[in-house]
């Protein structure tokens, strides 16, 4: 599968996640986040920020959905639940989070 933005083509899995995380940027994110039809807004974008940097920082770690309150928690200054998170990503935060940036497929379930 493809996916063709600013007249590239980025390479994605079966499930949509791409297959080079170097591939990704905000564009490549809002495409990826327009196929689910969301519209990315900051709160979005800092989620994403989050799982890359999960993800990058740490040896490839894709935190559970736990994990992504807690840390949102401390990003934002306040007690994020799930149900926060689902609203931005309604698929499941640790899927159509780590896809939309630009992050590996986890085929394992949300992680409470």
């Amino acid at each position: 599968m493809a996916l063709e933005v600013n007249g590239k083509i980025i390479e994605t899995d079966a499930n949509g996640n791409l297959t080079d995380p170097g591939d990704w940027d905000e564009d490549v994110a809002k495409a990826l986040a327009a196929e689910d039809g969301i519209e990315l807004t900051q709160e979005h974008f800092d989620v994403i920020n989050y799982l890359r940097s999960e993800y990058f920082d740490n040896n490839g770690e894709q935190p559970m959905e736990r994990a992504i309150n807690k840390g949102m928690s401390k990003i934002w200054g306040k007690k994020v639940s799930s149900k926060d998170l689902y609203i931005l990503f309604p698929l499941a935060p640790s899927k159509q989070g780590n896809k939309i940036a630009g992050l590996p497929y986890v085929a394992r379930k949300g992680g409470y």
